[in-house]
C-alpha cells in the first residue's frame, strides 16, 4: 500500500512566472521616430535628386528653391491671405456637409422608415462624383463663394453619411432596448446612447471628409477664385512656377498632417479604451 501511495505522487513541478498577457508600453521617442523615418527618408531623396542634378529642377523644384518661394510669399502677405480664404471656405463647406450627412445617416440607422425614404436617394447622390456636379453647380450658383462652399459640403458629405449609418447599424441593440427601458427617447437616445457608440465609425468619417474635401477645394477655388491655396496652383501653373506648385503640394500635405494629428487626439480623449482594445495592441 505504501509502495502505491508514493507512486500515485506526482513529482514535484517548478513554478515559473506567468506570461504577461497585457499591452507593453512602448517608448513614446522611438515610436516618434519610426513615425518620422519614411518622411524624412523621402525628403532626403528629395534634396539629393535635385542638388546633384538626377532630376532637373525644371521638372521638381528643389528643397531651397521651395523654402525661398516660402518665404516669398510670408514676406508679401499671400501666404497668410491666401491660407486664411481656403480655411473659411473648407470649415464652411466640411461643417454643412458633415452635419447634414450626421443627421441623415442617424436618421437612417435608427428608423426604418427613415431608411426608407433616404438611404436609396442618399446612395444614388454618394456615387455620382462630385467633381461632375462643377458645371452644374456653375450654373446654379455662379462662380462666386455659395459654389465653392457648396462643392466642398457635398464631397464631404457622403463619408460621414455612409460611415455614421454603419456605425449605428453597428450598435448593440441590447444596449439601445435597454437605454429605452430607462426611459430615453428620440435625441436623447441618439446623442447620450446611439452616438457615442457610434462614436469610433463617425471620426473616421470625419477623417476621411477632411481629407476629401481638400480635393473639393482645390477644384473650387480653380474656378473664379482670387485668393486660396487652389488659386495660388493656377497662378503657378499659368507663370510655370515649379517651385510654388511643389509648395502648394506641401502645404496640403502639411494640412492634412495637422488634420489627422487632431482627430487622433480627439479619439484618445474621447475614446481612451481603444488604445488598449485594438489588435495591435
Amino acid at each position: 500500500m505504501a509502495e502505491t501511495r508514493e507512486r500515485a505522487t506526482p513529482a514535484a513541478v517548478e513554478l515559473t512566472e506567468p506570461e504577461f498577457l497585457g499591452t507593453k508600453s512602448r517608448n513614446r521617442w522611438l515610436s516618434l521616430l519610426l513615425r518620422g523615418s519614411v518622411p524624412a527618408l523621402i525628403l532626403v531623396a528629395w534634396w539629393y535628386t535635385t542638388t546633384h542634378a538626377l532630376v532637373s529642377t525644371d521638372v521638381l523644384a528643389s528643397p531651397g528653391q521651395v523654402v525661398r518661394a516660402f518665404w516669398e510669399l510670408v514676406n508679401t502677405g499671400q501666404l497668410w491671405e491666401y491660407s486664411l480664404a481656403s480655411f473659411q471656405r473648407a470649415g464652411l463647406g466640411v461643417a454643412i456637409g458633415v452635419s447634414v450627412a450626421l443627421v441623415l445617416g442617424l436618421v437612417s440607422g435608427l428608423s426604418r422608415l427613415g431608411e426608407e425614404l433616404l438611404d436609396a436617394t442618399v446612395q444614388i447622390i454618394r456615387v455620382v462624383p462630385f467633381l461632375a456636379l462643377v458645371p452644374l453647380f456653375i450654373s446654379w450658383f455662379g462662380v462666386d463663394e455659395a459654389f465653392k462652399v457648396a462643392l466642398i459640403a457635398v464631397s464631404s458629405a457622403s463619408p460621414m453619411y455612409a460611415y455614421t449609418y454603419l456605425g449605428v447599424r453597428s450598435v448593440d441593440r441590447k444596449v439601445v432596448e435597454a437605454a429605452r427601458g430607462f426611459g430615453l427617447r428620440g435625441w436623447r437616445l441618439a446623442v447620450g446612447v446611439v452616438v457615442p457608440s457610434a462614436l469610433p465609425n463617425i471620426l473616421m468619417a470625419l477623417r476621411i471628409c477632411l481629407g476629401i474635401s481638400l480635393v473639393g477645394l482645390i477644384a473650387a477655388e480653380q474656378v473664379g477664385a482670387t485668393a486660396g491655396i487652389g488659386y495660388l496652383v493656377t497662378l503657378a501653373q499659368q507663370y510655370y512656377r515649379n517651385d510654388y506648385m511643389v509648395l502648394c503640394i506641401v502645404i496640403y500635405a502639411l494640412i492634412g498632417i495637422g488634420v489627422d494629428l487632431v482627430i487622433r487626439l480627439v479619439e484618445r480623449t474621447a475614446m481612451p479604451w481603444r488604445r488598449h482594445g485594438t489588435a495591435s495592441g
